[in-house]
Parts: C-alpha cells; structure tokens; sequence
C-alpha cells in the first residue's frame, strides 16, 4: 500500500516515501521502514552500519513527528531508502533527518 500509493521527496542521502492512513489501518502513531539497496552498498556490514545510522537519527527526532500525529488522531507509514554509493557520516544522515520531519510536517498539516 505505502508504495503504489504513497507520496515521495528527497532529502539527499534519503529518498522518502510516506502515506497518511486512517487510525485503522496501522499499528502505531508511525510506522517506519529503512532500506539500503544492495546496489547501491555492496557490502551487508556496511548496509547494517548505514541502517543503524537511519534509525538512531529517527529515534533522536521522531518525538516531534509522533506528537503532531497523535494530536491529529491520524497515523503515517513512513519508508525511508538510503540513495547515496557512500557511507555517510551520521551529521549527513541527521541533517536530511531533520528535513524529513519538517517536510512530512509541512505537507501533511
């Protein structure tokens, strides 16, 4: 559902595809997929490396993003797909992070 129906940007090293469903159909406030493609990282020790990088960044910035969802009784499926050929410093990775949430903020208030 997120793919064939969701909305995407890009906050460069991150391609970002969300939808905003009902409260019904998802779990929780916000759901949220991380993928390294295997072409653009050959290596899985470097995907897992980049990955945990993704999610510590989200977990660091997902407050403000949960409490505009639950404010609103609405849910949002969240796909974040890491688009560079390099490892990425976490100041990178945190900074596009940072433009995710207000753009995903922006777009859906």
């Amino acid at each position: 559902m997120l793919f064939q129906q969701g909305l995407a940007f890009v906050a460069f090293p991150l391609k970002i595809i969300y939808l905003p469903v009902d409260k019904e159909d998802a779990d929780s406030a916000v759901s949220v997929v991380v993928s390294i493609p295997k072409k653009k990282i050959k290596h899985a020790v470097n995907r897992n490396y980049i990955k945990r990088r993704i999610s510590e960044s989200y977990r660091l910035r997902k407050h403000d993003l949960l409490h505009f969802y639950s404010e609103k009784d609405k849910k949002l499926l969240l796909a974040f797909i890491y688009m560079s050929n390099e490892q990425l410093s976490f100041e990178k990775i945190d900074r596009a992070m940072a433009k995710v949430i207000q753009t995903i903020q922006k777009k859906t208030g």
